[in-house]
């Protein structure tokens, strides 16, 4: 499988993006959350994982947000959880294979199962979205440490969880689960701008 370097990934982007903060938004935040990940791949034990597909996984995990701005700049909120799948097919007809597009689709939250789609009425169709590889666990697990909000901020690991708790402690187990399995990455109290 070809991995796209990340200035394609980026003219993927740009072309997509409806306005020039849009893009700035998500596609910075898919650098961050890289950022992250390379961060955790420094680990020895994570030696074993495809930094390649991981950096290029977390360029692509969010560029299906674009499908819910419209041309003002404004967000679908409503829709938000739309987004991955959004991007799956995104990159679906953008020619991509099915391991890239995945990293869209099965990365919200510690991941959704059928069950949370049916028993939420969520607005994606009723399956499960879950990470399932060592690189799809750590581009979902990289994504929960950084907000796309105005201004961003890194979250710990603990805010994070505690995010998750309205959710069930189901969720929090699991990304227990992926804190154990990659570590803490160990932020600056800051984000980077610009």
């Amino acid at each position: 499988m070809k991995i796209p370097a990340p200035a394609e990934i980026r003219a993927l982007h740009e072309k997509y993006a409806p306005t020039s903060q849009a893009f700035a938004d998500v596609h910075t935040h898919c650098e961050i959350v890289w950022g992250v990940a390379e961060r955790l791949l420094a680990s020895p034990r994570l030696a074993h994982l495809d930094a390649g597909l991981v950096r290029a996984g977390c360029l692509l995990h969010d560029i299906g947000v674009y499908r819910l701005i419209d041309a003002e700049g404004r967000l679908d909120y409503p829709n938000y959880v739309r987004h991955g799948v959004l991007g799956h097919e995104l990159l679906e007809q953008e020619g991509f294979p099915e391991p890239l597009r995945r990293f869209c689709s099965h990365h919200t939250g510690v991941g959704l199962t059928k069950d949370d789609v049916i028993s939420r009425n969520l607005p994606v169709p009723p399956a499960d979205y879950l990470a399932e590889t060592p690189e799809e666990r750590l581009v979902m697990y990289a994504d929960k440490f950084h907000t796309k909000s105005r201004p961003s901020v890194f979250l710990t690991p603990d805010e994070y969880a505690e995010h998750l708790r309205r959710f069930g402690e189901d969720k929090v187990t699991a990304f227990q689960a992926l804190r154990a399995e990659f570590g803490d990455p160990g932020l600056p109290a800051t984000v980077p701008t610009g």
